[in-house]
């Protein structure tokens, strides 16, 4: 099968190093994007927007032959969400990882702080306690250390989605700071942020537990997470 890793915010493909060969030793065929703007700390970012991160990866999914599946870390899931509705008949699976499908008219997240017109990697007091668990000293040092600021549209552009075909596409939920389980009764609450997800109708939720970025922190058990849907797809 061939595979595309979308990173999450301020990471580039190498972000995916850990999970990569797993997946190639699989038999898989892995793509790791890196994504316009973050090729480098001195990237030309400005002027890029969401749609322009999703054309890229519309792009990578057209130059293959065959099925896709795509894997998406956190904002990276909206950017898969996004191409699978423009190629609802080429992807073959999204795996949204701690993260889950953006709706339509929706931003990744308008409330980061912008600096000099982009996105840096903020203090790590601005997140969650969920989302940094696991993520030691030495691993919250080296992600500073390759973390790349974001292009302020991919945060605060509007999601443009337009074909309903994106919610017959499987999808697969790999739940790190809270359960599959506890999505599910949010959804069956109603919560107005889980109605894209629960729009769809092949979805499957596997737990991986850990703070937000599992490719540092539980790298070996994302891969075989991402290896168990790929043998129900």
């Amino acid at each position: 099968m061939d595979i595309i890793l979308i990173p999450g915010f301020w990471l580039d493909g190498s972000s995916w190093s850990q999970v990569t060969p797993v997946l190639e030793q699989a038999g898989h065929r892995v793509r790791a994007l890196t994504l316009p703007g973050l090729e480098s700390v001195g990237a030309d970012r400005s002027g890029i927007g969401l749609r322009d991160h999703v054309a890229a990866t519309v792009a990578a999914v057209d130059e293959v032959d065959g099925p896709v599946v795509l894997v998406g870390h956190s904002g990276g899931s909206a950017i898969a969400h996004g191409a699978a509705d423009a190629r609802p008949d080429r992807v073959a699976r999204v795996i949204h990882v701690d993260s889950i499908p953006l709706a339509n008219g929706q931003p990744i997240n308008a409330a980061l702080p912008v600096v000099d017109g982009e996105i840096p990697l903020p203090d790590w007091s601005e997140f969650a306690v969920e989302d940094m668990r696991d993520l030691d000293d030495d691993l919250r040092a080296a992600f500073r250390a390759r973390a790349i600021p974001e292009p302020t549209g991919v945060a605060f552009d509007p999601q443009v989605l337009t074909d309903d075909r994106r919610y017959d596409v499987p999808a697969t939920v790999v739940a790190c700071e809270f359960t599959g389980e506890q999505l599910r009764e949010w959804m069956a609450e109603g919560d107005p942020d889980l109605a894209e997800v629960a729009a769809l109708r092949k979805v499957e939720y596997v737990d991986v537990p850990t703070g937000h970025w599992p490719q540092f922190t539980k790298p070996a058990e994302l891969a075989q997470a991402i290896l168990g849907a790929l043998d129900r797809t």
